[in-house]
């Protein structure tokens, strides 16, 4: 449906994650993936989805000069935000273990921030997922981290597998941002494009 509307444009997902990545292609979308490195550092006075916001920016800041003009850029940054601290990718397994025994029978927010750029314009959207985990046993946490190996996922864990099962007992908004996207907000905002 989307597809036929944005004949006109290229879309270009500056994006690695393979979950991010299957969001398009089941959106119905096509789109060319175009990757660059950055270094994810933001200023340490920034909060919550101004973390996500500074970093989908920074990210499409790296193409700037280089987008022809019906090309739109989206970026975007995920972030676990808990107890007023940023939670990013674990570093280790000891990492992963910290953040997931804070987070276990705890309430955390999931936030998203996407960036859109073209020649002529940048927006950035953000949303904000409320996930609940019940109390996690030492065991349970192990046995998520050996088995699933969630070292590329903003919090230590990807509500899509195991731990998603059994650990979260409530969420209050979008699932699929809480996988690193919002879904319905990238689709609004690409179905308003003239």
């Amino acid at each position: 449906m989307l597809k036929k509307k944005l004949e006109k444009y290229q879309l270009i997902l500056a994006s690695g994650s393979p979950r991010r990545q299957q969001f398009f292609k089941d959106l119905d979308l096509d789109f060319k993936i175009r990757l660059k490195e950055i270094e994810e550092i933001y200023p340490t006075e920034l909060q919550r989805e101004e973390i996500t916001n500074y970093l989908a920016e920074l990210k499409a800041q790296a193409f700037e000069g280089e987008l022809y003009d019906n090309e739109i850029l989206i970026t975007s940054d995920t972030i676990v935000w808990h107890n007023k601290t940023a939670l990013g990718k674990p570093k280790n397994k000891q990492d992963a273990f910290d953040i997931l025994k804070s987070l276990s029978n705890n309430t955390h927010e999931v936030i998203t921030s996407v960036c859109f750029k073209s020649k002529n314009y940048k927006t950035v959207i953000h949303d904000i997922t409320k996930v609940s985990f019940k109390a996690l046993s030492d065991l349970e946490i192990n046995y998520y981290i050996n088995n699933y190996k969630p070292y590329d996922k903003a919090g230590a864990y990807g509500i899509q597998e195991w731990i998603g099962f059994v650990a979260v007992t409530k969420i209050e908004g979008s699932y699929a941002n809480v996988m690193g996207l919002p879904t319905d907000k990238v689709y609004d905002f690409l179905s308003k494009l003239d």
